[in-house]
């Protein structure tokens, strides 16, 4: 059997299936390949980030921020909670249903601009007469294809530590970590980066003791130096105990739990027992068995593909986008890509500033950044001015119980054009699409400042810090 495509994207993630539909947006005949199946074992669109990444982490901090606030917060309200408990069966139940949601609205979204799914592991397998061949191996004979492009979008996995095997059981990755049956009494977690301090904040709201075990000396060191303090404050005062500069020795089973040997940033040695570990230390890129050397591709060193700045390969026609290539592994940047990919193989002339691409973490208050940080502003010897604004002084975050973190703005002195922008807060996620506009339209800050705001709103913040930028005009602080 024999399939005939104008593109074949292999990998249905956020970046591969969003270009497989801006192609068939444009009038190309597009297959996408895609091997992923749920734990009930059918085959699933959406990738890493729809069914064991960003939608059902979110659905799970959603809800352990929904239980602490019954605990914690109510009773500022006048609103007596007793009793309150975790049914963490049913929390898992309701991630399921959300996850199945959102990959069902895929395959209608494929049904409806009328894309091929080719389940199955999708394998290059050379070149002939002007087309590539894939071969989509799945649990029958395999289907052969051929098409004039190809995306290779098939994202990235955990990376794992050889020391530490995981068994998604007691030792878990993020795949585990988002389907534990209880509330472990006491949790582990090796790298305090996103995942960690998500999948940690998480589990500590639902009340695990959770303790964080970090390799780097610096905390967060990719955020601005303001954020990175804020954030330190406020996870350490909820109660995560984290640990920079540790340096991991075994882990061993004891009874129930394990036992992990550790040296603090001192050189001490130390012992962490817990009853479940999850290990975080980044992701590395999906690009084993894909036939690259088929066609005359091969990754460099870190596994990567490369790439120039539109998503090209060194062999024309063929693509890659997301965690596969250089860049920062974030969904949406896969989405932006896919979209500039599919655009370019139409003929139009599309383009991506890497600078306007914002970073997020989800932990509670949420940070979220976009632009240069005052490290690289100052390495790079860029005189900037800076404008800073506590939620603490804006009436809408008073109001809903929100006030911790800040917006930071950081301004050209010279010009006043907004450089970067970093915010500590619980809807950082959502503010930072403002920041994110204005860089990409090469705003200053005063423009910004002169825009108006809804009052009261948490954008106001974003308002004042402008102001505060441009000449310290804050108006309310």
């Amino acid at each position: 059997m024999s399939q005939t495509f104008d593109l074949i994207v292999i990998g249905a993630g956020p970046g591969g299936y969003i270009a497989a539909i801006r192609a068939a947006q444009l009038g190309l005949k597009v297959g996408c390949v895609e091997q992923w199946r749920n734990p009930r074992g059918e085959a699933a669109l959406g990738g890493t980030c729809l069914n064991v990444g960003c939608i059902p982490s979110k659905a799970l901090l959603a809800s352990s921020e929904m239980f602490e606030a019954m605990q914690h917060d109510a009773a500022d309200h006048g609103i007596a909670v007793k009793g309150a408990t975790v049914d963490v069966g049913k929390m898992m139940a309701r991630k399921d249903g959300i996850v199945g949601k959102m990959t069902k609205g895929i395959e209608f979204l494929f049904r409806k601009n009328k894309i091929t799914w080719l389940k199955g592991h999708g394998r290059l397998m050379g070149a002939r007469d002007g087309r590539f061949l894939v071969e989509v191996g799945g649990e029958g004979e395999p289907v052969n294809c051929d098409a004039a492009q190809v995306i290779l979008a098939t994202g990235s996995k955990a990376r794992h530590l050889p020391s530490i095997p995981v068994d998604n059981q007691m030792i878990c990755d993020n795949e585990g970590a988002l389907a534990l049956g209880e509330v472990p009494k006491r949790l582990g977690v090796i790298g305090a980066g996103v995942i960690g301090l998500e999948l940690g904040s998480v589990w500590r709201r639902l009340g695990s003791e959770v303790t964080i075990l970090e390799a780097l000396p610096e905390f967060l060191a990719a955020a601005d130096e303001a954020v990175r303090k804020e954030a330190w404050k406020q996870f350490t005062k909820q109660g995560l105990n984290i640990h920079l500069g540790a340096r991991l020795g075994e882990v061993t089973r004891t009874g129930k739990g394990l036992s992990i040997a550790w040296t603090d940033s001192a050189g001490a040695a130390q012992t962490l027992e817990c009853d479940r570990l999850i290990v975080s230390v980044g992701r590395v890129p999906n690009t084993d068995s894909l036939g690259l050397d088929s066609v005359g591709l091969a990754t460099d060193a870190r596994g990567f593909i490369p790439v120039d700045d539109g998503c090209r390969t060194s062999v024309p026609g063929i693509w890659a986008i997301g965690d596969v290539v250089r860049g920062p592994m974030l969904a949406h940047k896969a989405e932006d890509e896919g979209v500039m990919v599919a655009e370019l193989i139409a003929g139009q002339k599309p383009h991506i500033d890497y600078n306007c691409i914002p970073w997020v973490i989800y932990t509670s208050p949420e940070i979220a950044w976009v632009g240069q940080t005052e490290q690289q502003l100052k390495a790079a010897g860029r005189p900037f001015k800076s404008g800073q604004f506590p939620f603490a002084a804006n009436g809408r975050a008073l109001g809903t119980g929100a006030s911790a973190g800040f917006v930071r703005v950081l301004a050209c002195e010279s010009t006043d054009e907004v450089l970067g922008v970093h915010i500590v807060a619980s809807n950082a996620s959502d503010l930072i699409a403002e920041a994110v506009l204005a860089m990409e339209f090469k705003a200053s800050a005063e423009d910004i400042g002169r825009i108006c705001h809804p009052h009261p709103s948490l954008s106001e913040v974003m308002r004042e810090a402008a102001l505060a930028a441009t000449d310290n005009r804050a108006l309310n602080g």
